[in-house]
């Protein structure tokens, strides 16, 4: 379906985890965790810019580093207020609609990505994800018209701390579309996002045997998987925390 919308990436991060200090700059096959996660956005077919959004203060400075390393934009902001930072980054860079992406998520994939884009752009959704993807590949697809409301009208904490809450709970003000892709998990409860030390250990492992200075697919990852079973207990009792802004 070719548009004319154009489409920003936005990518949330920071230094200040509270699981994993510092794992935006933690290697992957020699290269930063950031590296990997701007590299993934910039390979969404439809994506328009990729825009690196973090805090403000000091601590921060690696992050800009590596996105100017990658060639792409920069917006500092709120350290707290997640949704005024990818508010503000929207409003200096621009796009009818804005693809969530987490600096956690080095699986981000770029082809569910762009599934998942061509449906917001068919069904002109507020918010559009795919489900039935792993935690940590699959990305939220935001009109910027609502992310605007959202950012108006949000009134609780947590409607700020993160992005897309506000959204979600009001289904009679936005239309909200979620749908499931042709794509057969034989892991259901894989964990593909770097949130402890755990996690991180697996995702070295899938890295250090797929990267080859090119973006890979899930699909990869899972017949990578299929062949070494014993690696999805690294982080299987790990549990997810209840709202996190994944950064």
């Amino acid at each position: 379906m070719k548009n004319t919308y154009t489409i920003t990436a936005i990518i949330q991060a920071r230094m200040q985890s509270t699981r994993l200090p510092g794992k935006s700059v933690l290697p992957l096959a020699d290269k930063p965790l950031l590296y990997h996660v701007i590299e993934r956005a910039k390979a969404i077919q439809q994506v328009t810019q990729v825009v690196v959004a973090i805090p403000s203060d000091d601590d921060n400075n690696p992050l800009t580093d590596i996105a100017e390393l990658c060639n792409v934009n920069v917006f500092r902001g709120s350290l707290h207020n997640v949704l005024e930072r990818y508010f503000f980054a929207y409003k200096q860079y621009g796009g009818n609609y804005i693809v969530r992406i987490t600096a956690d998520n080095p699986f981000t994939d770029s082809h569910f990505a762009s599934v998942a884009i061509e449906e917001a752009l068919r069904t002109n959704a507020d918010l559009c994800a795919v489900k039935n993807l792993p935690l940590g590949v699959g990305v939220e697809v935001i009109a910027s018209t609502a992310l605007e409301k959202a950012y108006m009208h949000s009134t609780k904490p947590y409607h700020r701390e993160h992005v897309t809450p506000y959204i979600k709970e009001n289904p009679h003000i936005f239309k909200i579309h979620y749908f499931d892709v042709d794509f057969a998990n034989p892991f259901p409860s894989l964990r593909l996002t770097v949130d402890t030390q755990e996690d991180y250990r697996l995702a070295s492992a899938i890295y250090d045997a797929l990267y080859k200075g090119s973006v890979f697919t899930l699909s990869d990852v899972i017949a990578f998987l299929e062949k070494n079973p014993h690696l999805v207990t690294i982080n299987a009792s790990i549990e997810q925390k209840p709202m996190t802004s994944h950064e």
